[in-house]
């Protein structure tokens, strides 16, 4: 008995792109747990403003924060497995970074509400990658959508 090749649809530019978003906080996740990546490795805090750790120096981290990136690289791995899964990761995940940006930009840095941690250039970063992570779900679905009339 032969058995043929088991073959799979190829991933649509969408899923392509949750899954590269999902394997780069998978990569920053990791990152930021390595001293000397992370610089001030030893003041990092489980979340609080009172964490110097900053990955490559320049975004501050805390535990919490690379837990956060954990999650959102298993649940871009996990949701680019479909087509609707990977719109839903890249347009909801991109607003969850969007809001991010915002609750950056209005408290104060050196408060307790400072908890994730955030510093400028993760505020700065965080509107980059939110409205990287919407446009690229909604322009790599537009298309679909229109050839099949939704």
């Amino acid at each position: 008995m032969t058995s043929s090749p088991r073959t799979t649809a190829p991933r649509s530019p969408v899923q392509q792109a949750a899954l590269l978003v999902g394997l780069v906080f998978l990569l920053v996740a990791v990152l930021g747990f390595i001293p000397g990546i992370t610089t001030d490795y030893g003041s990092m805090e489980f979340a609080e403003h009172h964490s110097e750790a900053k990955l490559l120096g320049v975004f501050q981290v805390s535990i919490l924060h690379n837990l956060v990136h954990l999650l959102f690289g298993i649940a871009g791995l996990a949701m680019s497995r479909s087509v609707s899964g990977a719109r839903a990761f890249l347009v909801g995940g991109g607003v969850v970074y969007l809001a991010l940006w915002l609750y950056g930009l209005f408290i104060d840095h050196d408060s307790g509400a400072n908890f994730v941690p955030v510093n400028t250039a993760d505020n700065w970063l965080h509107f980059a990658l939110g409205a990287l992570m919407v446009l690229l779900g909604v322009v790599l679905t537009r298309r679909r959508a229109r050839v099949s009339g939704r």
